[in-house]
């Protein structure tokens, strides 16, 4: 893809998973790769095998270091950090706000330290990892659907603010992803989840996909467009079709 050769490019959480499929996927493409996660000795790995840079800390703080090391300019910045927080409402306060600062409050920070340079030379692109469950829901997990529904807002609203202006924004909406992740949702995942799970590759196939079409929606899974349809077209039935699976999931032990 011509527009991403030698692009200074950010990954957060890309130790492995989505974020290390889409480091590998922007440094075949001729990209310079940032590679961010909390644990130094993953994001290293990643960054020799992909001739990028590792930068190990808080995705919510690493943007200025991560600029410095591209030269001074970042071309697309990947919020892909995340957090699968599970619980009810009664989660303990601590799970809800770790789920905010990082699900959204890191996309947050972010934007805050890139957008006015990318609104300045008139260009830029944001992608966000989000989640099917930014845009439906996901049984047992509320802090994780919440924070989610919140990154996709946040994602859209920058879209529609500063698209006229250069900025591009993609939001990455997909089901299970066969990751750490996906194995550590337990019971719910291996129900609603891992049935229709794809490789991490898949995700970036269908995000270059998306840039390649100007898609602010990715969306992996083909059939989540349908299930949003049924949702903001009948959401009373659609919201009993989801107890149904609640249900199912608490007999079986959920």
């Amino acid at each position: 893809m011509e527009a991403l050769q030698d692009a200074g490019v950010v990954v957060t959480g890309a130790g492995g998973g989505i974020g290390a499929a889409l480091a590998r996927r922007f440094a075949a493409e001729g990209a310079r790769v940032v590679v961010n996660d909390l644990d130094g000795v993953k994001a290293r790995a990643v960054a020799e095998e992909i001739g990028g840079t590792a930068v190990a800390g808080d995705a919510s703080a690493i943007v200025a270091e991560a600029r410095d090391v591209l030269g001074g300019t970042v071309d697309v910045y990947c919020a892909n950090a995340g957090l699968a927080s599970a619980g009810t409402e009664a989660a303990d306060e601590k799970v809800w706000a770790l789920a905010w600062d990082v699900n959204v409050m890191a996309h947050v920070r972010a934007a805050h330290e890139l957008v006015p340079g990318w609104l300045e030379r008139g260009s830029g692109r944001f992608v966000s990892t989000v989640s099917a469950a930014g845009l439906l829901t996901m049984v047992g997990a509320a802090p994780y659907s919440v924070t989610k529904h919140g990154a996709y807002a946040f994602a859209e609203w920058l879209s529609l603010t500063y698209r006229h202006r250069g900025l591009k924004v993609h939001a990455i909406c997909p089901q299970g992803v066969r990751t750490d992740m996906l194995a550590n949702t337990g019971s719910a995942g291996d129900l609603v989840l891992q049935p229709t799970a794809i490789e991490p590759d898949a995700v970036a196939d269908a995000l270059f996909e998306g840039i390649e079409d100007d898609r602010f929606l990715i969306l992996p899974h083909p059939e989540v467009a349908g299930y949003y349809q049924a949702r903001a077209g009948d959401p009373d039935r659609w919201l009993t079709n989801m107890n149904h699976i609640q249900q199912k999931w608490e007999t079986d032990g959920g």
